[in-house]
């Protein structure tokens, strides 16, 4: 079985699991080196509308795969892990289409990160995210506290690093980290179904509402305004908004 998989469960969706559930799904470097190669498979998918990760059985993912990684104790190792999954999140991250994170489980240091680097969470009711790196005397190694930091502002962030606090779904969920909860099981099912709703938009304006939300938060905002209006006119004249703009102009004149 493959340590990390990307297949299509349904037309213009697809699902990146990673299937280590003996090991809570804990990535060593040749899982590492997969999910970077599924990411890099996904870049290639031009029909891909929308992206789901997960993790196979009861566990997100678990971070790396200390067994594993403990074997390599030199700052030129730490240097290579660091350099290869930030190199891969950044990749994730910059996927022209949405990303969701489907926690089925704990998501746990580097698993967190994984999370954080999607667009979206779906969280099960039994799943939690921590960033517990301080319990291992570390820091986020993979872009993680970076984008903690901007999701959640600076006092927070610095607290949950600090002490490697372990936040609760419905924590996730009050200060935005989670979109949404699901029951224990689901997370996965209720992911695809937003998936799902997402893929029927018209895939030209669903790229355009993430380009535009992505230059926000890298840009000035006056350059961030200007890639919005770039992105506007295209779309205006686009066949998909002239059909549904004839769609409502007649649904109104069969209402008078």
């Amino acid at each position: 079985m493959a340590a990390v998989e990307l297949r299509f469960p349904y037309p213009h969706i697809g699902l990146l699991e990673v299937r280590r559930p003996e090991v809570r799904n804990a990535l060593d470097w040749q899982a590492m080196e997969a999910f970077g190669a599924a990411v890099e498979q996904a870049h290639r998918e031009p029909a891909l509308r929308v992206l789901v990760v997960t993790g196979q059985g009861q566990v997100f993912i678990a971070g790396g795969d200390l067994k594993v990684l403990a074997a390599y104790p030199n700052e030129e190792d730490g240097r290579h892990l660091s350099a290869l999954m930030t190199g891969s999140l950044a990749r994730l991250e910059a996927l022209p289409v949405p990303t969701i994170a489907a926690l089925n489980g704990p998501a746990r240091g580097g698993g967190s990160e994984v999370a954080l680097a999607c667009d979206m969470r779906v969280m099960a009711a039994n799943a939690d995210l921590g960033f517990v790196q301080i319990r291992q005397a570390l820091i986020p190694g993979w872009g993680g506290g970076q984008r903690l930091l901007r999701l959640v502002g600076y006092a927070r962030a610095m607290e949950w690093l600090l002490t490697g606090r372990i936040l609760t779904a419905e924590e996730a969920l009050a200060v935005g980290l989670a979109n949404r909860l699901a029951p224990a099981g689901k997370a996965l099912e209720e992911a695809l179904a937003l998936a799902r709703e997402i893929a029927a938009h018209p895939p030209q304006t669903v790229r355009a509402i993430k380009a535009l939300l992505r230059a926000g938060t890298t840009l000035p905002p006056a350059l961030a305004a200007a890639e919005e209006q770039r992105l506007f006119p295209p779309l205006w004249a686009e066949d998909a908004h002239l059909q549904a703009v004839r769609a409502f102009l007649q649904q109104r004149r069969g209402k008078k």
